[in-house]
């Protein structure tokens, strides 16, 4: 069996809880209908939950505060240009000599006379958020980062552009106008930033907009990569989450399947000696040679589905954090493991499971694992994601569980959860 990178009983069953807290219709209808197509904005009354358990004006507080935060975890902006770093930073003091650390009385001066606090990189540095960004990564599929923008009052953090990537924006205190145009270079890919096409948005952003609307506190608005977009705070600070949702594409798919020509004898072959390159009667006649000879090494030998399965999965794996572990609590729960224990699959682990005569191979993180082929049961049924105790594995009894689970619970493969 080959699971995905995200395997889970939640996922499997169709039922998306980290996504579906960002949008006011079902998984399956946003899938087809809006992913990668259109925008979708959701008020808090079409809502389930509020975002006040991710995030707050007393985080953002903490965290320039309390927290020791360095660049690039913070950058301020004004109207759209973005502060030098020794705006809002300074040493940081006998037993933190850096350079680097955020200033929050230089924070404060700049916030106060306008500039927009921009915290990124909060999937790695605030606890609710890391744990909610590795649920919504194992619920969509695709690399998820977090940034909050905390903009004064009657401010425009940056001006109208399109993002590379797919957003969530979670309105969590104030109010902040958002205008929405269509794009002008519809699914941009990461290299093909809004400043190519500056002079095209700035053309659209005259029109009317798709979506003229307040986020107030309790809001979700989505938007795909390459939709034009501005904010602007009205009244009083307004602070919200733009969750960069970073989608592989058909063109890594292609890029998979390209790279396996590599070892083709007709394509490793040197371009004619003296070609001008400039010439481009001299160039067709190489370039359809090429293309026929690119054609016939996919035909003779296609790709496999699980080969490029596999490539794209090992990128996911480069690109995502899986779960945070917790190391004291682990070592002090592993000595008290016993029947009555839960554990459950790492989330964001990719897992793959295969027999090999006497043994079962487990692959995890670019390791490999070899256990008795009588374990194979448990492990199906761990890398179902669900949660259970050691003494329901099947296959196993409990003293060969608890020995099988230690191991995988060292191995950061396994999350004890009681």
């Amino acid at each position: 069996m080959n699971p995905s990178p995200h395997a889970g009983a939640e996922r499997g069953s169709g039922n998306r809880p980290a996504l579906s807290r960002c949008i006011r219709v079902g998984a399956a209808e946003f899938a087809a209908d809006y992913w990668g197509k259109g925008p979708l904005l959701s008020t808090a009354d079409t809502l389930e939950h509020d975002f006040s358990d991710l995030f707050s004006s007393e985080a953002v507080d903490e965290l320039v505060s309390e927290r020791g935060l360095r660049t690039p975890f913070m950058r301020m902006a004004v109207e759209g240009s973005v502060l030098s770093k020794d705006r809002f930073t300074s040493a940081g003091g006998f037993g933190a000599e850096i350079s680097d650390q955020v200033s929050s009385e230089k924070v404060l001066a700049e916030f106060a006379g306008g500039a927009t606090i921009v915290l990124q990189g909060l999937h790695r540095t605030w606890s609710p958020i890391i744990d909610f960004t590795t649920r919504l990564v194992a619920d969509i599929g695709h690399p998820v980062q977090v940034n909050a923008y905390i903009t004064p009052a009657s401010s425009r953090g940056f001006d109208p552009h399109y993002d590379v990537h797919d957003v969530f924006v979670l309105q969590i205190a104030g109010e902040k106008r958002w205008r929405i145009h269509a794009p002008v270079h519809p699914d941009p890919l990461s290299d093909q930033p809004w400043s190519q096409h500056k002079a095209a948005v700035a053309a659209e952003a005259q029109n009317t907009p798709v979506i003229d609307e307040v986020l107030r506190p309790g809001d979700a608005l989505y938007l795909p990569r390459g939709w034009i977009h501005s904010a602007e705070a009205l009244g009083d600070t307004s602070v919200h989450l733009t969750i960069g949702m970073s989608a592989f594409t058909r063109a890594d798919l292609v890029r998979r399947v390209l790279d396996r020509t590599r070892d083709d004898a007709s394509l490793r072959s040197s371009l004619p000696l003296g070609l001008d390159l400039a010439d481009p009667d001299a160039l067709a006649g190489v370039l359809a040679e090429t293309l026929a000879d690119l054609v016939a090494a996919i035909q003779n030998d296609p790709p496999g589905v699980e080969a490029v399965g596999a490539s794209l999965a090992r990128r996911f794996t480069e690109v995502t954090r899986p779960e945070p572990v917790r190391p004291l609590a682990t070592v002090a729960g592993l000595a008290t493991l016993d029947g009555t224990s839960v554990v459950r699959w790492r989330l964001g682990l990719a897992g793959d499971l295969r027999l090999n005569g006497e043994k079962v191979l487990l692959t995890v993180g670019g390791r490999s694992l070899a256990l008795p082929a009588s374990c194979e049961p448990a492990l199906a049924h761990l890398l179902s994601g669900a949660s259970t105790s050691l003494s329901a594995l099947p296959g196993l009894d409990v003293d060969d569980a608890v020995v099988v689970c230690r191991r995988l619970i060292r191995e950061s493969v396994l999350v004890l959860e009681r």
